[in-house]
């Protein structure tokens, strides 16, 4: 395997058999406007993809439900043949309707229609790791994980997945999965304002197994406080630069997959991730969900 580059800010984790940067990215922004059908600028997707890798990212994060088949399509036609140190993370358990709606597909024939599609749409004869979507939209949602999570196995098992994990799911979901199979991450929304997931990361860690924010930057409507205001002025960054970074300084086993559209945009959310935050900046900015 490729060694992987230690210049992003966080260095590097250890993903179950894969070392990959902690700096990721996630490819869903490349899609069109919520997430449904073309980018307005096809050439401008591409080139972010294969700057990314090129700046050294070793992870990053789609599904084929992202327009849908438009970012895995995207991200063939920009990286394929894969570096051998590029991980690539999809998700099943929702499909897409007309008026763009997240629809769960979670039935064992679902979830291997939508394996085979992310394995056609990627240009893989296996995924590297997939993430079992539960909850709706809302978040998620009170249900059982079992059933799902052991038709994942069963794919596994035949040589159709490499790595396994959970996304949008509970603590109690987590366990669950975790007594079906092992699992080596688990995606959740988690920002500086929204932490209910504190108490579930400190545990993951413990355990070796990484925690992976989705909407890190507060998703469609962008993080907001004063405290935050604050510390960035003080430090001479912008809000969006000091959420990446507290996220970084946060825990060990969290991966960053912020995502965008634009080349500057993705070197800009890099080079933010490096600030360096005192203990009282940090102290401010957990005040902020208090």
């Amino acid at each position: 395997m490729t060694a992987t580059p230690t210049t992003l800010p966080g260095g590097t984790w250890n993903l179950g058999d894969r070392t990959i940067a902690r700096f990721g990215y996630g490819a869903m922004q490349l899609a069109g406007p919520w997430v449904m059908g073309p980018p307005a600028d096809r050439d401008g997707a591409i080139a972010v993809l294969r700057d990314a890798v090129a700046q050294g990212i070793t992870h990053i994060d789609t599904s084929d439900a992202y327009g849908p088949r438009v970012t895995n399509e995207l991200i063939r036609e920009a990286l394929h043949p894969y570096p051998e140190s590029l991980l690539i993370a999809t998700k099943v358990g929702a499909n897409r309707d007309d008026e763009g709606g997240w629809p769960t597909a979670r039935t064992p024939d679902d979830l291997r229609r939508q394996v085979r599609e992310n394995l056609e749409s990627l240009g893989v004869e296996r995924l590297d790791l997939v993430n079992m979507r539960m909850g709706d939209a809302e978040g998620p949602q009170p249900g059982s994980i079992t059933e799902a999570m052991q038709t994942l196995v069963d794919l596994q098992q035949e040589g159709l997945i490499d790595q396994l994990g959970v996304s949008n799911v509970t603590a109690e979901q987590v366990a669950e999965a975790r007594n079906v199979s092992p699992i080596v991450c688990v995606q959740n929304m988690y920002n500086l304002a929204n932490r209910a997931d504190d108490a579930l990361i400190d545990e993951l860690a413990t355990e070796s197994i990484a925690y992976v924010p989705f909407f890190p930057l507060g998703g469609f409507t962008p993080l907001q406080a004063d405290a935050l205001t604050t510390v960035a002025t003080r430090l001479e960054a912008t809000p969006m630069a000091v959420a990446l970074a507290w996220l970084l300084q946060r825990s060990k086993n969290i991966l960053l997959i912020p995502g965008t559209s634009q080349v500057a945009h993705l070197r800009e959310n890099i080079t933010g991730a490096a600030v360096a935050l005192t203990e009282q900046d940090v102290a401010d900015l957990d005040a902020i969900s208090s």
